[in-house]
């Protein structure tokens, strides 16, 4: 099993004027006792589930190129960017770009865009549910054509495009992994099956990312797809208490996930500013998950 490491809370002790200080640290920190991949969300306000709106909150593919600079071998995404943020060839730029400068270590992550009020607040138009599940594939389609050798126009419903250049062009091949995120089995789950080398789901319950799963093995068979394509993560809470006491309740919640077929799962974890969690996981956790 993979451990990803989910940067969600950058409220941290010292707040601005230390937080590329800490942000570096925490980003050694992770890589060197074993996550493999490093993810920020993508957000402009600090989400409800979180805290106060007001809380920090790093633009992500800024925080991406920064913790590139500060670490070698991690895969590096957002968990995950919202559709409507960012004109899909700026996007694919942007990816690009974090791939190149990061020696081939760029995941795009992406989803429909859910917090309306970050949206409102910046000007940022909202469009209704169906239309950002329109403009969801459409953007999936501009990435797979301008990391193509197709360099020509693509006409779509919301976004046309006279030229799709991306030079210079991403170091992984065919293009960076495209992880998709959400759990909606109608739309979301089928995008998955269509278009993504991963999909990303909100839940420790074994039957729940099961269930999912099955919906994901279910469509690729429609289309005539191995599901064993998709890397199959989840995005979880890991508390290992202050001092580790909890390593032991992780590891059971890990291996369990791991039989439901979870290949990779991206924590956020309690008091990750403290360090202590990271070293835990290092220390007491990841030796006993990874080969899994």
């Amino acid at each position: 099993m993979k451990l990803g490491l989910q940067l969600s809370n950058f409220t941290w002790k010292g707040r601005g004027p230390k937080l590329g200080e800490n942000l570096a640290a925490i980003s050694r920190t992770a890589e060197d006792v074993g996550y493999s991949s490093i993810w920020v969300m993508d957000h402009l306000f600090q989400i409800p589930q979180v805290g106060a709106a007001q809380m920090e909150m790093l633009e992500a593919y800024t925080a991406l190129g920064f913790i590139a600079a500060h670490t070698k071998s991690a895969s590096l995404g957002t968990m995950v960017t919202g559709v409507t943020y960012r004109n899909p060839g700026l996007l694919c730029k942007q990816v690009s770009t974090l791939d190149v400068l990061s020696g081939g270590r760029a995941v795009l992550g992406i989803g429909a865009a859910w917090y309306e009020r970050e949206h409102h607040g910046l000007g940022i138009p909202f469009p209704p549910l169906k239309e950002r599940f329109e403009r969801l594939e459409e953007t999936l389609q501009i990435c797979k054509q301008m990391w193509s050798r197709d360099d020509g126009p693509f006409e779509g419903k919301h976004y046309q495009l006279r030229e799709t250049l991306n030079s210079p062009q991403s170091l992984q091949k065919p293009h960076p992994p495209i992880l998709i995120g959400g759990g909606g089995e109608r739309k979301t789950l089928k995008l998955v099956a269509k278009y993504a080398d991963a999909c990303n789901v909100f839940g420790n319950s074994v039957e729940f990312v099961q269930g999912k799963f099955e919906t994901i093995r279910r469509h690729c068979e429609a289309i005539g797809r191995d599901p064993n394509e998709i890397e199959r993560t989840v995005l979880l809470r890991l508390d290992v208490g202050e001092d580790g006491e909890k390593a032991a309740e992780v590891v059971d919640q890990l291996g369990r996930l791991s039989e439901a077929g979870v290949q990779a799962v991206h924590g956020y974890l309690v008091g990750v500013d403290k360090m202590k969690p990271l070293e835990v996981i290092g220390r007491d956790v990841y030796p006993q998950v990874k080969d899994l």
